[in-house]
Parts: structure tokens; sequence; C-alpha cells
């Protein structure tokens, strides 16, 4: 209330200003050109040109409306088109992820063609199409959009190496991520695809060699990193302990290369350690095995490593057998230990020792390779009903073996 009158005052004021000013002197204007002659009152004047700024004023707006009008009745007008776009994007987005590939497809692709961003349409069309089996379109939406934002490279190479690995086009995966390592040495997701795909393809070796780098680009955590790189020199070991070469001596040329080349760090690793004797247990050099085998144990006592110092012949049976009675000591109870002692003490014709050896390790644990190797014993010692229960209960224990792990599966 106050604030209109206020403004009512201002009025009265201006007014009363303007009344006075043209009661003291209406002034004069004339404007002549050739034949045009205008004359009046200054204030007349004056009213004449706030007209004609106003009625300026109006048809500006009246344009401005009938503009506005036009485009939201013209379907085919650029804040139509806008409108289009987004509403093609929207959907398409969403319907990518519902997995609605075919309605993405189309959607999407009409936001790319038609967007002045169309990067992120036209690798979500390219997806789309490439679940829908159409690698020839996904392949040309990811060209065209390598031809429409050509500084996105990285995000279109990075795309179709993850659309290779899906459609299983492993070669091909492989050429678009060596160029992109490349180009981009460093980048982290480059680096994570090439380690899924090395794993994929079982390349053990080129996932050895690019260990390096993700330890040093801090691709995965130092915990997942570790696990990683036991487990793929594990694997490269047991990979190339299993090619069959020309002769023995070639194969385990290779696999000693290849221990050579295994981190110094890791050598020590219960895990390594065995892939590489049973490498060389397998080419017939058992002899080099069990000397690799007692080192290892020496160091560190494993129970890995000492059931396959069980299985391995040594250059001296006897000898071998004293190393591991020597290793009882530190311990009595360890059943792995017991049955290595049972096959060592028959490898020496030690048949009672071998037997009390093995009994001990059933009773700490039955384990269907204990119950074999006693069954056997006892078959040979003549004590053929007790060897049948045996060889009967390993089996029992071999079967439900079996179904944990058939319920695990199936529980996962």
């Amino acid at each position: 209330m106050k604030r209109l009158a206020f403004v009512v005052l201002i009025l009265l004021v201006v007014v009363g200003f303007f009344g006075w000013a043209i009661y003291q002197d209406p002034g004069y204007v004339l404007i002549s050109y050739d034949r045009f002659r205008y004359e009046s009152s200054f204030w007349i004047f004056l009213g004449l040109i706030a007209c004609l700024w106003l009625l300026a004023m109006v048809v500006h707006w009246v344009i401005g409306l009938l503009h506005a009008s036009g485009a939201l009745v013209n379907p085919w007008s650029r804040r139509h088109r806008a409108r289009r776009v987004a509403k093609a994007s929207r959907a398409g987005l969403r319907e990518l992820a519902e997995g609605q590939w075919g309605l993405a497809l189309g959607h999407l692709r009409i936001a790319a063609e038609h967007d002045r961003q169309p990067l992120v349409h036209y690798l979500g069309a390219a997806r789309a199409a490439s679940e829908l089996g159409e690698y020839e379109q996904s392949d040309e939406l990811l060209r065209k959009a390598r031809e429409r934002e050509p500084e996105a490279g990285l995000a279109v190479g990075l795309t179709q190496a993850q659309l290779q690995i899906a459609r299983g086009q492993y070669d091909a995966a492989r050429e678009s991520l060596n160029a992109l390592h490349s180009d981009h040495p460093r980048h982290p997701y480059v680096l994570t695809l090439l380690q899924q795909l090395y794993v994929q393809l079982q390349d053990w070796p080129a996932l050895c060699r690019l260990l390096p780098e993700l330890r040093k680009h801090r691709v995965l955590p130092p915990a997942r990193l570790d696990e990683l790189e036991r487990l793929a020199w594990t694997a490269a070991l047991e990979q190339v302990g299993q090619v069959q070469a020309a002769t023995s001596e070639d194969a385990q040329q290779a696999l000693n290369q290849r221990w050579q080349t295994v981190p110094s760090k890791l050598r020590n690793e219960p895990l390594l350690v065995r892939a590489y004797t049973d490498g060389l247990s397998r080419l017939g050099a058992e002899e080099k095995a069990e000397e690799i085998l007692y080192a290892a144990l020496k160091r560190q006592f494993d129970d890995l490593l000492i059931e396959r110092y069980g299985r391995v012949r040594g250059r001296e049976p006897s000898r071998q057998l004293a190393h591991a009675e020597a290793w009882l000591k530190a311990h009595p109870d360890n059943p792995e230990l017991l049955l290595a002692l049972g096959r060592l003490s028959l490898r020496n014709e030690f048949w009672g020792k071998a037997r009390d050896y093995l009994e001990a390790s059933l009773r700490l644990e039955h384990r269907p390779q204990t119950c074999a190797e006693l069954a056997r014993l006892l078959a040979q010692l003549g004590d053929k009903e007790r060897s049948n229960r045996l060889f009967q209960e390993g089996l029992g224990l071999l079967d439900q073996s079996s179904n944990n792990r058939l319920q695990v599966v199936n529980g996962s």
C-alpha cells in the first residue's frame, strides 16, 4: 500500500513538472526538406517520437510472438527437431540399459544422425547392433563415430575392443588393443582390457610381460595384483610343462628357460615350485625335481610340496626318506607328511614302516589317496578283506567330494 502511494506520488510530480514546463514554454520545432515541411511545438514532437518508439516495440513483440507460434506449430522447425532428438536419445539410452536392443538401435541412430554431439549415441547404437548379431552395422556405426568426432578415437577404440571380446573375435581385439596400447601406454582401462583378453586367451607369457605395467600404473589393488601374478606365472609354467616338444631335452630346456624368467621374489612360492617340479617330473627329470622340492621344503615347509616330495623318485630313495623323517619331528601330526613318508617307505620296500605311516595319516584325515595307497599295500601283504574295504571307502570319499563340488557349482 505504501509502495503504491509512493508510485502515485512520483507520477503526479512528473505530470506536474511536464505541465509546468509546457505552460512556461511550448517550444517550436520546424523540419523542412525540399517540399516537405513539418512544424509543431516541441512537446508535441517529443510525444510523437515516444509514440513511434512504443509502436516499434509493439511490432517487435508481435513478430517475436508470430515466430514462436510458427515454431510450435511447424513440425519441421528447429525447436521440434531438437525435441525429437532429445526424446529419441532418452528412449534409446533407457532401452539400451533394459536390453531392448532393436528399439535402442533405432532410437539411438536417429539421435546420432541429428545431434551435434553424437558420440554417446553412436557407441550405444554400435553395442545394440552387436548384441543383435549385426556386426557389420556395428562396425559401420563406430566408423561414423570416428568421422563425426575424430578426437574421440580412444573412446571408440575401447568400445570396439570390448565388442570384439564379447563376440569372441579375440585376434581382432588383440590388434585393436595393441594399437590403443601403443598410442596410450599408460591408460588404465586399456591395460585392464589387455589383462582380461590374455586371461581369456590363456596367453600366460603375454600376461606375465604385462604384469609390470599393471603394477607400475596401479591398475589393480596390490593384493589382487599379487594373486594374479602368482596365478599367471603358475599357469605359464604349467603350460610350457605340458607342451609336446620334439625331444624331452627340448621340452626341459623350454621349461627351464621359463623358470629363469620368473621374478626372483616368486621362486619360493609353493604354487610355482609345484608347477615347475610337476613339469620336470612329467618330462622325466624326477631327480632334479626332488632336489628343487627338497631345497624349497628346507626354506619353508608346505603341505603341497611335501605331498609332491613323496611322489617323485630321487637319486637316493633312502636319503629322500631320511630327509622326510627329519621333518617329522617338527610336524608329527601332519597327514600330508605321513602320506609322503608312507610312499617313500614303499619305494624303499619298508613294508611295515609304510603301513604304520599310512595308517597314522589315515587316522588324522580320511583321504581317497591314503585309502588307495594303504589298500594296495594290504593287498600285497595278503590282507584282501581290509584292502577291499579301504578301496570302497576311498571310492565313497571320491563320490562325496564330487557331490560337494557339484553342490558348490549349482549354488554359485
